[in-house]
């Protein structure tokens, strides 16, 4: 395990020490990093995660592991909320990989379709400029994450801000939804995550769609 000023590197899961402290969260911000967008064919190399004091961990997954026995604790802890952007993605990766199954959920790119209706741009990038007034560097966006142990400082810290303004994120656009009466219908499709999950692990594609 690599410690930097304000975050830490593991490898393969959480070390107990670190799995106690988040457990005493209300709500955790998690991201991954993957080398592609399917699933079943693209590795996930990066979980990161951060706690509402800003302590944020990159868990480093090896190549053909299958199981993160503390941190399938703490995504599957019924008492703390995993707040994600693109959750649907990131929830797909992780049950298939690590067969984890991810529960409460928060959804900040849902959020953001349901309450900001006056854009079309619901990024992180435009998300956390508009609501945290801090632009991120997407340079290091597509990368080679599988080779873990190599990773440059860029990458590290890229992929530790992808988890560092999202629960504050999470907080504005709460009160935005609650403002505008969309926070009923947000909390609806959060809980209808797991299903999309399922169907997209499926490979079915337009479901719900006529025709």
């Amino acid at each position: 395990m690599m410690e930097f000023a304000d975050f830490q590197v593991c490898d393969r899961d959480l070390p107990d020490s670190l799995l106690s402290y988040y457990l005493t969260a209300e709500a955790i911000a998690v991201d991954t990093e993957t080398m592609g967008l399917l699933p079943w064919r693209d590795r996930l190399c990066l979980v990161q995660l951060c706690n509402p004091e800003g302590k944020v961990a990159v868990v480093r997954i090896a190549k053909n592991q299958t199981a993160a026995p503390n941190l399938k604790k703490l995504m599957e802890a019924e008492n703390i909320e995993k707040v994600f952007h693109f959750a649907r993605f990131d929830m797909a990766t992780m049950r298939y990989n690590l067969s984890i199954d991810i529960a409460p959920v928060f959804c900040t790119k849902l959020a953001s379709k349901l309450a900001r209706t006056y854009t079309n741009r619901h990024g992180l990038k435009e998300l956390i400029l508009e609501l945290e007034k801090v632009e991120l560097n997407k340079t290091s966006q597509s990368s080679d994450w599988g080779n873990a142990t190599n990773l440059s400082d860029d990458q590290l810290n890229y992929a530790a801000n992808d988890v560092r303004y999202l629960l504050s994120a999470k907080q504005k656009l709460t009160a935005m939804l609650q403002r505008e009466e969309r926070w009923e219908i947000a909390q609806q499709c959060f809980q209808c995550l797991p299903v999309f999950v399922s169907l997209d692990l499926l490979q079915y594609k337009d479901v719900f769609e006529h025709g």
